[in-house]
């Protein structure tokens, strides 16, 4: 079983549906994938809603032990992709944790699906913290959305030293373009060079594009709602990208 994350400490930029767009592309490849909405306010569950309008469950059972992962996992939501929903008290997470002596609560959670399912993809809150720590310590990759702009760059850098001084591994960090403007000669400037601004960047652009935003309204990711759209060929080439580098094939 393989975890990736997406993941970033500035909101708005397009993690959300990256995530969601990449764990459909990988349920279409064969791969039995979990995407889990670590996020309170839950926005992945409104790019699902057109297969099923799901709610999450409150976390306490799970946290303390009382209720295995499986009773909150909604299945197949399209075929293939199971899908843990956010709840309102994964606000607590952190507080939880801040609580336990050992730093591999997820790992734990997630360790009874590793015989079922082949890929897992974290969508995760934009918060430096302890839940952080963990996903960062986990993921096999996270993946970084960021808007070509000098505070999503900022962003950047404020991830990157935290997972220097954390010891986290900045070479799982994977860097990406997202929602990017090719009107705007900011954005341009920045895409065109962007080894100045980033340590290893995926070579790959999200661009800016309102079928992304109807995913929302439609409850539909970009391969169902759009497939024929430049942001959809871009998300193919993201999960191209990320599958080989999770399988080296």
């Amino acid at each position: 079983m393989r975890i990736i994350a997406f993941y970033s400490p500035k909101g708005g930029v397009g993690k959300t549906a990256a995530a969601v767009n990449i764990a459909y592309l990988a349920s279409q490849s064969q791969c039995k994938t979990l995407l889990w909405d670590l996020d309170p306010q839950g926005a992945a569950s409104f790019y699902l809603a057109g297969a099923e309008m799901v709610k999450g469950k409150k976390l306490s059972k799970l946290l303390e032990g009382k209720s295995p992962i499986a009773k909150f996992i909604h299945e197949d939501v399209y075929p293939g992709l199971d899908f843990i929903p956010a709840h309102s008290s994964f606000r607590n997470f952190d507080i939880k944790l801040e609580h336990e002596a050992g730093n591999d609560m997820l790992r734990q959670m997630l360790a009874p699906l590793s015989e079922d399912t082949s890929l897992v993809v974290l969508d995760c809150p934009p918060t430096l913290s302890r839940l952080t720590e963990q996903v960062l310590e986990l993921a096999d990759a996270v993946y970084v959305p960021l808007v070509p702009t000098w505070l999503s760059l900022n962003s950047w850098i404020q991830l990157r030293d935290f997972a220097k001084d954390k010891k986290l591994g900045v070479k799982k960090l994977k860097p990406f373009f997202s929602m990017a403007d090719r009107r705007k000669r900011l954005h341009r400037e920045v895409i065109a060079n962007p080894e100045d601004y980033l340590d290893q960047p995926l070579d790959i652009i999200i661009p800016y594009a309102s079928v992304v935003e109807r995913m929302g309204e439609e409850g539909l990711p970009l391969e169902v709602l759009a497939p024929r759209s430049m942001a959809a060929a871009s998300f193919r080439q993201m999960w191209a990208r990320i599958q080989w580098q999770l399988w080296k094939r």
